[in-house]
Order: structure tokens, then sequence, then C-alpha cells
């Protein structure tokens, strides 16, 4: 079955996280999606392990994180800082409905690769362009990574332990989350430029940035700040606007209690043999338990460690009281929901084995995803200079040559 974007060509010049996760999603959905590489080294994380093994056990080029963004795509290698090489790249431009790229802001028009450059040779193209900062201000200039971000934008100020507190530094996240939302917010435009030029036949250059994203993630936290000036604190595990919602020790480890209304706190308190709590005046609504928060969660702790949280987690589901555990990364794909919604696939990969990966979250009941592994360092350079008219000899000098 064709996905719902098939017929759609992208052409990539992206690389590391934030474009590659956008194009990703972009091909998940049926487009085709021509990702540009550098010969020989490829994208650079690549270059960042572990490592695939190919069918004989030895390490490839193809690293988890490469294989965690870059589903269903097809490889070219391209030397697009030569003439030639970028020559061939507008040359496939032509014949591409969207060009996205995350180079530092003014990089590619050296090339002829910028958004007007290729505008001129493809009218209708939606362009995006991927940047720390976006293209302009005092910090357009400037390159820019995830943790950057998330330092800049105030992510990290509200991420970790309560200051004053051992361990109270501000924390990243352990995935490049504002690469990573980027790259959603930048596939969620590419759609509403294609959906603008079907209706008008009007391509347009979309600007996004990894700051405004980043920033924008910040959601309620941000608008509250804008509300009423108070600057946000960092909470920990606790909830900064429902209680009780925690983590909270049990006899064999720790689980996660987040009710969120008066309903679930009666049957909390009524399963842990405490159903007069629910009527105490200092915990009788949120606005109240919240205002007490650590006294609330000094009275629950000890009943919480007096079983185990497989128990707990029982319990609870069984009240209709939100519970879970804190699973690591095995636990997670040995958990029933997750294997009964089959988030683990296996797919076959050119290097003669089938590599595991995470299925697409998106379920699409007319048009579903179909998952194609990442793509080998260049594996299609050579069918996709062909279908540009090279002949082999061609394509043999450019590889001679290093342009391919």
């Amino acid at each position: 079955m064709a996905g719902v974007l098939s017929g759609v060509r992208i052409l990539d010049l992206s690389r590391v996280v934030s474009g590659p996760w956008c194009t990703q999603i972009l091909a998940d959905l049926g487009a085709e999606v021509i990702k540009i590489e550098r010969p020989e080294t490829g994208d650079d994380t690549r270059q960042m392990g572990p490592f695939l093994e190919d069918s004989d056990g030895a390490p490839t080029s193809d690293s988890a994180i490469f294989l965690a963004c870059n589903r269903g795509k097809r490889s070219m290698t391209a030397d697009i800082a030569s003439p030639e090489g970028a020559a061939l790249v507008r040359e496939l431009a032509v014949s591409c409905d969207v060009f996205i790229e995350n180079f530092k802001a003014g990089t590619l028009a050296r090339f002829g690769l910028d958004y007007e450059s290729v505008r001129a040779i493809r009218p209708d193209v939606v362009y995006c362009s991927i940047t720390g900062f976006g293209h302009d201000g005092p910090y357009a200039a400037r390159p820019a990574y995830d943790f950057v971000m998330q330092a800049m934008s105030g992510l990290m100020s509200t991420t970790g332990q309560p200051e004053g507190t051992p361990g109270s530094a501000p924390l990243r996240t352990a995935i490049p989350l504002t690469d990573m939302v980027t790259g959603l917010y930048a596939a969620i435009a590419i759609l509403a430029a294609l959906m603008h030029r079907n209706a008008t036949g009007e391509g347009q250059f979309i600007d996004a940035a990894m700051l405004d994203s980043a920033v924008a993630l910040n959601a309620n936290l941000a608008v509250g700040f804008l509300m009423n000036g108070k600057v946000p604190k960092r909470s920990g595990n606790t909830n900064a606007v429902v209680a009780p919602s925690d983590l909270f020790e049990t006899a064999d480890g720790n689980v996660i209690i987040a009710v969120s209304n008066d309903a679930q706190f009666r049957s909390f308190c009524t399963l842990i043999g405490a159903p007069e709590l629910a009527d105490d005046p200092r915990f009788v609504n949120n606005t109240k338990r919240f205002a007490r928060r650590s006294e609330l969660r000094d009275i629950l702790a000890p009943s919480l460690r007096s079983a185990p949280t497989s128990v707990w987690v029982a319990r609870c589901a069984a009240a209709n009281v939100p519970c879970g555990p804190i699973n690591h990364m095995h636990e997670v794909f040995a958990d029933a929901q997750v294997r009964h919604r089959g988030l683990a696939i296996a797919v076959p990969h050119a290097s003669g084995r089938s590599v595991r990966l995470v299925r697409s979250p998106i379920n699409l009941s007319a048009s579903p995803v179909e998952h194609r592994a990442p793509p080998r360092l260049g594996q299609d350079t050579d069918s996709i200079l062909d279908g540009l008219g090279l002949s082999p000899d061609e394509i043999a000098s450019l590889r001679a040559r290093r342009i391919v």
C-alpha cells in the first residue's frame, strides 16, 4: 500500500539528528528521501558507536544513532564542496519537491545550494533550513548543538533536583531532545507547506530554529513566567502542579504515583488503607495538597514501602490510579504492552542481516507506515546518478575523483 506521501521527493542535505529525525518521519509516511552524504565518511553519526555488525561479525559504519534517525531513506554520496558535486545536487533538486538542510546559516550559499539558488531552478520548492538560532538576529551565525540549546532555552534550569539539595545541578536529558523536537516541528512545517503548495502552486522557505522549538517546549513553564514573572524552580521528580505526583520507594525499588484529581486521590487513600486522608482538611483538594505536598509525601511514603513495585502497579491499575514502574531499557522491551504494540521491529538490512529498530509511533488505519531499513553509506549512489542520465563510465570517473 502506498504511503500518504507517496510521490513526494525530498532532497535531504541534513545530518546528525534534527534534520534526519524530520526526514525519517516523512520517509515513514511514504516520501522518497534522498540523503546526501559525504563520500567515505558520511553523516557524522556514522562515526558514533555502538556499531551494527555485518553478517561476518565485522563492525559497519551503521551506528545506533544513525540507524535510529534514518529509516527508509536512500543514500547518495556527493562532495558538495566541489563544483561537480554541487552541480549534481542542483540537478537532483530540479526533480525534488522538498529541499532540507541543517548547515550553519549562510553556509550553502557558497555552493549554490541556498534557498534562492534552488528556487531559481525549482520555483515551487519547499525549502526547509534547520539552524541553531534562525537566519536572523545577533546569534544567527553561531554554531549550535542540542546540549547548548537545552541550556540556553531554559529546559535545563527546570530539570534536576531542587536547588540546595544534594546533586541539585541542572540536568540535560539523555536523548537529544531539542534536536528531536526541532525535527518534529520541521516535519509539521513541511507538511503544511506542501498543503499550501497543493492549494496555491507556491513553494516557500521554512526557517526552523532549534532555539524557537526548545523555548516553545517549555510550554506552561514559559507561559507561567510570562503571566506572573516568577522564575520556575527545579522540583526533581515532584510534579510542579499536582500532588501527590512523585517517585516513591517500594519494598524492592521505586514506583511513580501520579494522582491528578480528587477522585483519584480518594481511590488511592482507600487503596493504602487510609480513606480518612481524602477528607482531611489539609488535603481535601489539589490546591491544598500541593501547598502541603512535602507533608503529604511523608505521610504516604511508609505505606508504599510496605509492598513491592509490581504489587503497587497492579493495585493502582485495579483502582484506576495512575502508576508505573521506572523501567530500564531491557524492561521496556519486555513489557507486555510494549510487546503487544509491536514497538520493536526487525527489518532486512543491506549488511546481510536483519536490524532491530523501534517502529514509528504513527498509527494510520488507511495508509500505515512501511518500515524500511536505513541505508548503507552510498547504497543508492549509482541508481540515483543513473536516473540523472550518467553513464557507468561517468559515475566511475566521479567516484575515482572522490566527488561521489
